[in-house]
């Protein structure tokens, strides 16, 4: 797996990353919703950089401009619900993507700290010979991350897969490595220091979900 650390070099990501985290300033869901938008927005166009092109001869007022324009098929795929903002950002550069989203939520059997992944909700539109995009704003332990790339490769071959979460922990980031192909792209806004007993992530920034939509039941 090729891994893509985005916070190795300083950039306005990082400003965005520093008030997703801020306990005063993610308490503004509008903000928290955008900032996580424009963190996606910046992942797709490094992305952006990976994908094929094919030349375009643009017709202007006063002539003929020759330039490149994107000659591969994208499907954005996000996890619900938490995903929905990051997708968004996706979705403000790569317009004509196709898309899919898929729910996945940790269970409980037992009530104790023990847990599966359970998929329930999807739509996802074709993903034969396709750069596929799957995008969810944490990487815990990697189990839902896996589970619905099982998923999704059920349904179509595509052509390259592309990982963009904002906050990894190394724990999750060595799951995916183990249980996913060597060709993925793992594309990282910041990694963090481990997870705690309840496998959430440390320092992290809560639960993204909760942040952004409102608490559940």
């Amino acid at each position: 797996m090729k891994i893509h650390d985005l916070s190795e070099k300083n950039s306005v990501l990082n400003h965005f990353l520093g008030e997703i985290r801020d306990v005063n300033i993610q308490k503004d869901r509008l903000r928290f919703r955008r900032n996580i938008e424009r963190i996606g927005e910046i992942m797709a166009y490094e992305i952006s950089k990976e994908l094929q092109y094919k030349n375009w001869a643009i017709a202007t007022p006063l002539g003929v401009k020759n330039s490149n324009k994107i000659n591969d098929k994208i499907v954005i795929c996000s996890i619900l619900r938490a995903g929905l903002t990051l997708h968004n950002g996706f979705l403000n550069y790569f317009d004509g993507a196709e898309n899919g989203f898929i729910s996945a939520y940790r269970f409980h059997p037992n009530n104790d700290d023990n847990f599966e992944i359970k998929l329930e909700y999807e739509v996802v539109s074709d993903i034969n010979e396709s750069n596929l995009i799957l995008v969810d704003p944490m990487l815990a332990t990697g189990q839902s991350i896996v589970a619905v790339f099982n998923k999704l490769i059920s349904k179509g071959a595509p052509k390259e897969i592309h990982l963009a979460v904002v906050i990894a922990a190394p724990e999750g980031i060595k799951y995916l490595e183990s249980n996913l192909p060597d060709y993925c792209h793992l594309w990282i806004a910041s990694i963090d220091e481990k997870l705690n007993e309840n496998n959430y992530i440390i320092p992290g920034l809560g639960d993204a979900g909760d942040l952004a939509f409102g608490t559940k039941l």
